[in-house]
């Protein structure tokens, strides 16, 4: 496993993520903001794990999705941890165990480590599979 190439890319990943969940707010569609901003949230995440497991994987690695996904999924977390709790959340009332208890964090971490897998299972496993014969 690439793990620096998979760093790179949850980190990269979770720029592009807050960046869009920022952005949100700023226009607003929905009465609920923060619901809103999930939801943009749920919707950016599956291109954005779809593409970066697509470069993680163009170098030919076969290393199963789920630990590539897990790996920049954790990533994410930890940045999240590290920035945008104390940076947007806490001075907003938030603090880390509604934020890391929320149904929201869950939903979109479940997608985020599905989507990796569902990106293995069809563009890299049936080659691995087939390159064992």
């Amino acid at each position: 496993m690439e793990t620096k190439r998979a760093i790179l890319l949850g980190i990269a990943i979770w720029i592009i993520a807050v960046l869009f969940y920022s952005l949100s707010y700023y226009v607003p569609f929905l009465e609920d903001v923060d619901m809103q901003a999930n939801i943009v949230l749920f919707i950016v995440v599956m291109p954005l794990v779809w593409f970066a497991s697509a470069y993680y994987y163009k170098k030919g690695n076969k290393t199963h999705g789920y630990l590539v996904g897990q790996t920049m999924l954790l990533t994410s977390v930890t940045l999240d941890a590290l920035i945008t709790v104390p940076v947007f959340v806490i001075p907003y009332g938030g603090n880390y165990y509604t934020f890391f208890t929320s149904l929201g964090f869950w939903i979109i971490a479940f997608e985020f480590l599905l989507v990796a897998l569902l990106y293995w299972y069809a563009r890299v496993y049936p080659y691995k599979a087939t390159s064992k014969q």
